[in-house]
Parts: C-alpha cells; sequence; structure tokens
C-alpha cells in the first residue's frame, strides 16, 4: 500500500526510525561533547542549571532543524505520529549516549568528580536558601541527607534512574515538537 508521498508504509515505518537515530545520535555527541568541554574549562559549570537549560535550548534546536529536513524529504508533509516517534527516538538515543558519556566521564575520567559536583550543588542550594531566609532552618544532619543525595545522583545507579526520567521528559518533548513539526496535506482535504 503506497501513501500520498508514493512510499509503502514500511519505508515510511522505518524511515522516521532511520533519521531519528542519525539525529539522536548527532544530539548524544554535542551532549558529549559539551560536557567534555565544561569539564575542562570548570567542572562545576556541569552542576549549573542554567548550562543545563542552554542544553536542552540547543537539543531543541537541533531537533527542530533536523525534524524539519526530515519533513522535506517526506514531500513536505509529516503526520502527528511520524513527528512524534521522529523526536522521541532521537530524544531516546541522544539520552542513551550521554549517559554513556556521562558514566565514563564521572567514573573512569575523574571518579572524584561526582563529589565536586555534589558540593557545588549544596553550596549552590545552600545560597538560594540563604537569599531567601531559611539557610538557619535545615540543620547539620539535613544537609548531610542533601548532600548524599546530589551524590547519589552521580553513582550509576542514579544516573539510570535519571535515564528513566529522561524517558517521560522526552516522551512530552516528543509530543510537544511532534506536534510544532507536523504538517498536513491540504490538498487531501475533500
Amino acid at each position: 500500500m503506497e501513501n500520498y508521498n508514493g512510499n509503502s508504509d514500511v519505508e515510511v515505518g522505518a524511515a522516521p526510525f532511520q533519521a531519528a537515530f542519525k539525529t539522536g545520535i548527532v544530539l548524544g555527541l554535542i551532549t558529549v561533547v559539551a560536557y567534555f568541554i565544561l569539564y575542562f574549562i570548570d567542572s562545576t559549570l556541569l552542576a549549573s542549571g542554567y548550562v543545563g537549560l542552554v542544553l536542552v535550548a540547543v537539543m531543541v534546536g537541533v531537533i527542530m532543524i533536523f525534524g524539519i529536513e526530515y519533513r522535506k524529504e517526506l514531500g513536505g508533509y509529516m503526520t502527528f505520529g511520524v513527528a512524534f516517534q521522529f523526536v522521541f527516538i532521537a530524544l531516546l538515543i541522544s539520552s542513551l549516549i550521554s549517559t554513556g558519556g556521562n558514566v565514563l566521564l564521572f567514573h573512569i575520567i575523574d571518579p572524584n568528580l561526582p563529589t565536586v559536583l555534589a558540593d557545588a550543588q549544596m553550596e549552590s542550594t545552600l545560597a538560594i536558601m540563604e537569599r531567601f531566609g531559611g539557610a538557619g532552618a535545615i540543620g547539620g544532619e539535613e544537609i548531610d541527607k542533601l548532600r548524599e543525595g546530589f551524590y547519589d545522583n552521580y553513582t550509576i545507579v542514579g544516573m539510570i534512574k535519571s535515564l528513566g526520567v529522561s524517558v517521560i521528559i522526552s516522551a512530552i518533548l516528543a509530543l510537544i515538537l511532534g506536534a510544532i513539526l507536523k504538517k498536513r496535506d491540504k490538498s487531501l482535504d475533500y
């Protein structure tokens, strides 16, 4: 059976995976390279929320560029389902690659990095609490639990948990970006 682009359903079904796989590899490599560059500049930048937001913005931009290019390859039109699959698979592949890069960075290249980042997050959290007048409300035991929680995020188990959360966030982002990338062929309306 052929669709309106003249491609068979099997080709169209496989095509989102192939295009998304390539996009996911590019996104994953961009993320890993960014982490390593930030590590060499100042490792505490890896614990910054602002850096995370910038990386998410870059990822959205790259996905939009590759998604629009993929839509052009399909003849200028793409259903929501295909757009969702494309974005979700790309983000999933990217998450797997970046998690692998983080394991390499945090546990092989610099095993002390999780402690440095947990301490940086702790300092940032305490500074925020101080600005809002709540720094004195937390005791030493709570601070130790908080620090341990930050450290746990950088363990392999913590990274696997983060990967699970990343899958959920990827699905939500795929819904949003899929809705933006889809384009209906209005000539098929009767």
